[in-house]
């Protein structure tokens, strides 16, 4: 098998590359004056750190509640805070990580701990002074923020349901190997948090000379340039897609046959970001690539994360995920360079696609003996209120029963390896902080989520996670009315068209348009295999559950057998839900 990139060419000199690829470039393997800046009295970093530190883990953000006064030069006076993420390969964690995080949530965060839809935890509102304190006790746990962010391989999605099954054992221990061989090498991560030296001395960050070759003793995979934007991996089944397979530049869809995983059929080019003002730009999941064995797996990932490395746009960072190498170039020249790379032809995918999805939410027995329980986490915010104290309750449950702990990517966790005795005590300790149950949770309520957006998110144009539930109540006096509860789809929200939340390969997609006001998506699906259509435009947030009533409404009166609301949308298409709704709305 032979490797075109052994030597791995510098990018063109004439390209007019963007500003990020100028600072990767020349940031001496992600070191840039990152140690420096972390020693000034300023309470924010200077921008080549601030693009370089999301490499490392943690974004600059502004907490857009709490700006006050204006500069000199008449702006608004920002409020500096940083986003921790820690990269959990599959969300497999224990007991005593998880502890240890919610004490940082406690001690130098804003008290609240995030499961992210990528099976991650991020702390919010970690000041610049105690940032290195953050990231350095992560490690201690043995945890790490290294590549949760930034142009590289971001964290491996794997089903997370801890079955003592061999397919479920190979694929998440799939999931490990991915996530070690792509993360980046360079030693510019341990010198600036995890040891006292300030220097950023070059031999120590850098591992090379600025002036030796192209860095590949530095960084076999990335090179000095790293990825032209990042990249998303996830691991699932054909009978389980609870990771979102088509949603990631890269999925691995496992083909079992009992217990024996007999390959997997690689789909590649999903993506959810977009811009509304370039129209160039577009949401999408991905296509369907070939067929992999369990053997040349690893080869394979390789060579198509190769191929993005080498022909990803690097001009233009909204043009720079690898869904757009697919698009222009079509899928079968992409593929004819996939098998250049891997030095020989691939065979095509396996006939059999996802045709199921389980959030593994209630209990399960494991086949071991035990059992596991999963517990509905909302937009996957930890935290104690006066209504309930769900970060208290884990602590409890962590303390007394030790079990393992599982992410998944709807935000919500598994509390593994329970005792048949111990059922009882977790529910106990659950109900005694007045955290509902799983089975207490409606439909509509777990089958949702959101991303943070405002007040952290720079991004973010309005509310999401803050928004969200409100709009939840509503939804669920207005589906029970109808005699809907126990319909099962998927309403996703998002502060910005950036999609963290996946807004659109799902059955409601709600996208945050303006201060306020949102882009209603339908017609996606619970398998995430679909893309949604926009339905309305600019609906403020007091509307949105009205916006959908009429809809639900029709979905009730003239649906097929055994119709999700996702399908039935897309059956009607976006012009026949507007003519029902105008009627509607005429007949009240």
């Amino acid at each position: 098998m032979t490797d075109p990139t052994a030597n791995y060419p510098t990018l063109n000199p004439q390209a007019k590359l963007s500003k990020a690829e100028g600072i990767k470039t020349s940031s001496q393997f992600l070191a840039g004056p990152i140690a420096t800046d972390l020693t000034d009295e300023n309470p924010n970093f200077s921008h080549d750190s601030e693009a370089l530190l999301k490499f490392h883990g943690t974004y600059q953000q502004d907490d857009r509640d709490e700006r006050g006064g204006v500069t000199e030069d008449g702006k608004k006076k920002k409020s500096y805070i940083f986003m921790v993420r820690t990269k959990i390969p599959g969300g497999k964690l224990t007991s005593q990580q998880l502890l240890a995080e919610l004490d940082l949530c406690d001690e130098i965060a804003n008290t609240t701990l995030r499961i992210t839809t990528r099976q991650g935890l991020q702390l919010h509102g970690v000041l610049k002074r105690n940032l290195k304190q953050a990231i350095a006790r992560i490690n201690e746990i043995q945890l790490s923020t290294l590549g949760a962010c930034g142009d590289v391989n971001r964290n491996v999605m794997c089903c997370p349901a801890p079955i003592a099954s061999n397919i479920y054992r190979e694929t998440q221990a799939l999931a490990d190997r991915i996530a070690d061989h792509f993360a980046p090498k360079t030693k510019a991560y341990h010198s600036v948090w995890l040891t006292d030296s300030t220097t950023g001395d070059k031999q120590l960050v850098g591992g090379v000379d600025e002036a030796a070759g192209d860095g590949f003793d530095v960084e076999p995979i990335y090179g000095r340039h790293y990825m032209p934007r990042k990249f998303k991996m996830a691991i699932g089944f054909d009978f389980d897609n609870c990771v979102d397979l088509y949603a990631n530049d890269l999925g691995l869809m496992a083909i079992t046959e009992g217990n024996k995983i007999l390959g997997y059929n690689v789909v590649v080019g999903g993506g959810m970001g977009v811009t509304p003002s370039a129209k160039k730009t577009f949401p999408a999941v991905a296509k369907r690539l070939c067929y992999a064995t369990p053997e040349n797996v690893m080869q394979v990932v390789e060579a198509v994360f190769k191929v993005q490395r080498d022909f990803g746009n690097r001009e233009d960072r909204k043009l720079a995920r690898l869904k757009y190498v697919v698009a222009n170039w079509g899928l079968e020249k992409f593929k004819a360079k996939v098998e250049e790379y891997y030095g020989g032809p691939l065979p095509h995918p396996h006939p059999s696609d996802v045709h199921g999805f389980d959030d593994h939410m209630g209990w399960a027995e494991q086949g071991d003996g035990k059992w596991f329980y999963g517990l509905n986490v909302e937009n996957g915010r930890i935290k104690d209120t006066a209504e309930f104290q769900l970060k208290t309750a884990l602590r409890e449950i962590c303390r007394t029963l030790q079990p393992g702990i599982r992410l998944t990517s709807h935000q919500s966790l598994l509390f593994t390896d329970i005792a048949e005795k111990d059922k009882g005590t977790l529910e106990d300790i659950l109900k005694k902080y007045s955290v509902k149950l799983s089975e207490e949770i409606s439909e509509v309520r777990r089958w949702s989520m959101a991303c943070v957006a405002w007040p952290t998110c720079g991004l973010s144009i309005t509310e999401s996670e803050r928004a969200l539930p409100g709009m939840i109540d509503q939804m669920e006096v207005e589906l029970a009315r109808l005699g809907l509860s126990s319909e099962k789809f998927t309403v996703r929200m998002t502060g910005c068209p950036n999609g963290c939340a996946r807004p659109y390969n799902c059955d409601v997609g709600l996208v945050g348009r303006a201060r306020g006001q949102y882009s209603v998506f339908v017609g996606g699906r619970l398998l995430g295999d679909r893309l949604n259509f926009l339905y309305k435009d600019y609906v403020p947030s007091e509307e949105v559950v009205s916006t959908l009533v009429p809809l639900f409404v029709y979905f009730k009166t003239d649906r097929q057998p055994g119709e999700t609301f996702g399908d039935f949308c897309q059956r009607k298409g976006a012009e026949d839900l507007a003519a029902w709704a105008g009627n509607f709305a005429t007949a009240k």
